[in-house]
């Protein structure tokens, strides 16, 4: 599938055609070892076309903005006692997430969060980021961002929250740092007992119509916001959600809310004028008043999108004019031309194919232009090697995550989230080591996003911040000032091919 999703065709994978034409003149062992050696030709060649995702940089260097818009507050126990917050066991049950704590101070939430969001993220981390090298940043976002979406009567979350993405964006941009627009917490909750989810509990309801429409929607909003608002200019591509349930039987539809995420960029970048490939121009661009009434629009070809996906296009547009006027932008098209022939098309991203078992849906599958897949890999919380060194060293330096994807079509893939935590007691001459080895290993693909940008330094948070921080990190020498380079570049020497992962 790896040509079939770099191109967006639907036309049959080449490793298929070249199988077909083989398979009556092999035998079933050599056509087996004749795929192998295509399906790896064919990964390591995709591998090699990352420019084609536009607005990335062909090497991602990046890091997470994790707890500025969706705040955990593991990473910053002190400011959020601080702010009213508290500690407990289950998160589920104390005043830990974001809901329950908008729940529990109604009259002073936004105005407590919104002095979190100036003080966590701002000019002075912008400029760390470009010391440091960083030329992405993976944001993580809640739907409730787009406040419009908010059922006030039985959901709970800060406002203001997309007016400081504005400004963070604008920074970002004036500093050449890519950003990914990441749906982390979306309606309904999609992983249960989770902070990042936005709100603590096992009550799971993403997984359902009612709630893939409000994302969808969501993902509507977003796209046209990271093409008309000039502050949004380093946006570069939009995840559609992070870390889904593993289980696939315990995420029904998924696979079509795939298919419809992609739908909806494309069809709203037809709406804006932005040509999509595969896609005729949309000839009602040109007479269109404004940005809704051109979502309206496009909201008609049937024979193009399904109906869900024309209902949120429909759904969508009252929605962008609230959030334009907060955010006082002109939706008018007239005055958007000259901006809009500069852009191009959104990269799509999703957590790759592997990141589910039990037969999940292959978000492949649904590529429709330039689309990139993230892997997420946590030793210390994932039990992926034996607790110490020797056995972290030889499965990372032997990792075949991407290769493994490559053969599913889901190239290019990065690493979106990894760390330096380790399931036991790892000394400053290991964590050298171990963030040599997972950078050698994450950058044979399309590049990784370092958690977290920073962390809380505190009596309260205690050593959190040197495995977890990646200023951190590089203050204490682990990192290297060039993101590029290793302190070792031979780390891995030793343990290549000793075992495989």
């Amino acid at each position: 599938m790896v040509w079939s999703a770099l191109s967006g065709s639907t036309a049959l994978p080449a490793e298929h055609y070249f199988l077909t034409c083989a398979v009556e003149e092999l035998g079933e062992s050599k056509l087996v070892a004749m795929h192998t050696t295509i399906f790896y030709s064919l990964s390591f060649l995709a591998l090699g076309v990352l420019a084609a995702l536009p607005g990335l940089p062909d090497k991602i260097y990046g890091v997470n903005l994790g707890s500025w818009l969706v705040l955990e507050p593991w990473m910053l126990p002190a400011e959020w006692i601080a702010m009213g917050g508290q500690q407990c066991d289950d998160c589920s049950q104390c005043i830990a997430s974001e809901f329950a704590f908008a729940e529990a101070y109604p009259d002073t939430v936004d105005t407590i969060f919104d002095g979190h969001w100036e003080s966590w993220f701002n000019q002075p981390d912008v400029d760390q980021l470009v010391d440091a090298g960083i030329n992405t940043v993976r944001i993580p976002l809640g739907y409730w961002i787009v406040e419009p979406l908010v059922n006030r009567t039985s959901e709970f979350y800060p406002k203001g929250g997309i007016l400081q993405l504005k400004r963070g964006l604008k920074q970002l941009k004036a500093s050449g740092i890519a950003a990914i627009l990441d749906h982390h917490a979306l309606p309904g909750v999609a992983s249960p007992g989770q902070m990042f989810a936005g709100r603590c509990t096992n009550d799971v309801e993403f997984y359902t119509p009612y709630n893939y429409h409000r994302a969808l929607i969501w993902t509507a909003v977003m796209t046209v916001l990271s093409h008309i608002d000039p502050d949004f200019g380093t946006v570069a591509g939009i995840e559609a959600m992070n870390e889904p349930i593993m289980d696939a039987n315990q995420t029904p539809g998924l696979g079509g809310f795939q298919t419809n995420f992609v739908q909806v960029v494309r069809a709203v970048e037809l709406a804006l004028g932005i040509p999509v490939q595969g896609i005729p121009p949309f000839s009602g661009f040109s007479s269109a008043v404004n940005v809704a009434s051109s979502l309206s629009s496009v909201a008609k070809l049937s024979s193009i999108f399904n109906s869900e996906v024309q209902q949120v296009l429909r759904d969508a547009a009252p929605i962008l004019v609230q959030v334009s006027t907060q955010l006082r932008l002109d939706i008018t098209l007239a005055t958007l031309s000259s901006l809009l022939s500069k852009r191009r098309s959104l990269v799509t991203s999703f957590m790759d194919i592997n990141w589910q078992h039990n037969t999940p849906a292959n978000p492949a599958d649904a590529a429709i232009g330039p689309q990139g897949y993230d892997n997420h890999l946590y030793y210390s919380l994932h039990g992926v090697a034996d607790a110490n060194e020797d056995a972290y060293l030889t499965s990372v330096c032997n990792l075949e995550r991407i290769q493994a994807d490559a053969a599913l079509g889901n190239t290019p893939l990065w690493f979106g989230e990894w760390a330096l935590s380790t399931q036991f007691s790892a000394s400053d001459t290991f964590l050298r080591k171990w963030a040599d080895a997972q950078k050698f290993s994450y950058g044979k693909g399309a590049g990784w996003i370092f958690w977290n940008f920073k962390i809380e330094k505190s009596d309260l948070a205690g050593d959190t911040a040197r495995q977890w921080s990646y200023m951190e990190g590089l203050r204490l020498g682990y990192l290297t000032q060039d993101p590029s380079k290793f302190n070792d570049p031979h780390v891995c020497d030793p343990y290549l091919n000793v075992t495989s992962v």
